[in-house]
């Protein structure tokens, strides 16, 4: 159990010796989008609303947008998901196959 005497410490797998092969480049974006779209449903089915600036206590959050017209700061948080993502499932020896019937 965390305690004060006893804080969290995170230990993410190191996957900073990960290169993403060239194919999978183009799945980044994807992901991205996906993830920003898991985001906003769990956030709206939490009774949030779009506001100017973020609010806990309204529950107010300007990124409840579509992906597209998010700033590419936001972008750039869910590419980094995305990415941390694909580079665990390297990591971790899984192999990732391109499903051509999609």
């Amino acid at each position: 159990m965390t305690t004060p005497e006893k804080p969290y410490i995170p230990k993410p797998l190191d996957v900073s010796d990960i290169e993403l092969p060239e194919r999978l480049k183009p799945l980044i974006e994807i992901m991205a989008r996906n993830v920003h779209e898991t985001w906003a449903q769990g956030r709206l089915n939490d009774g949030w609303v779009l506001g100017t600036q973020r609010s806990d206590t309204l529950k107010q959050h300007p990124c409840l947008i579509p992906y597209d017209d998010l700033p590419e700061s936001e972008k750039d948080y869910d590419r980094h998901t995305a990415i941390g993502t694909l580079k665990t499932i390297l990591k971790l020896g899984w192999k990732i196959e391109e499903n051509e019937t999609l």
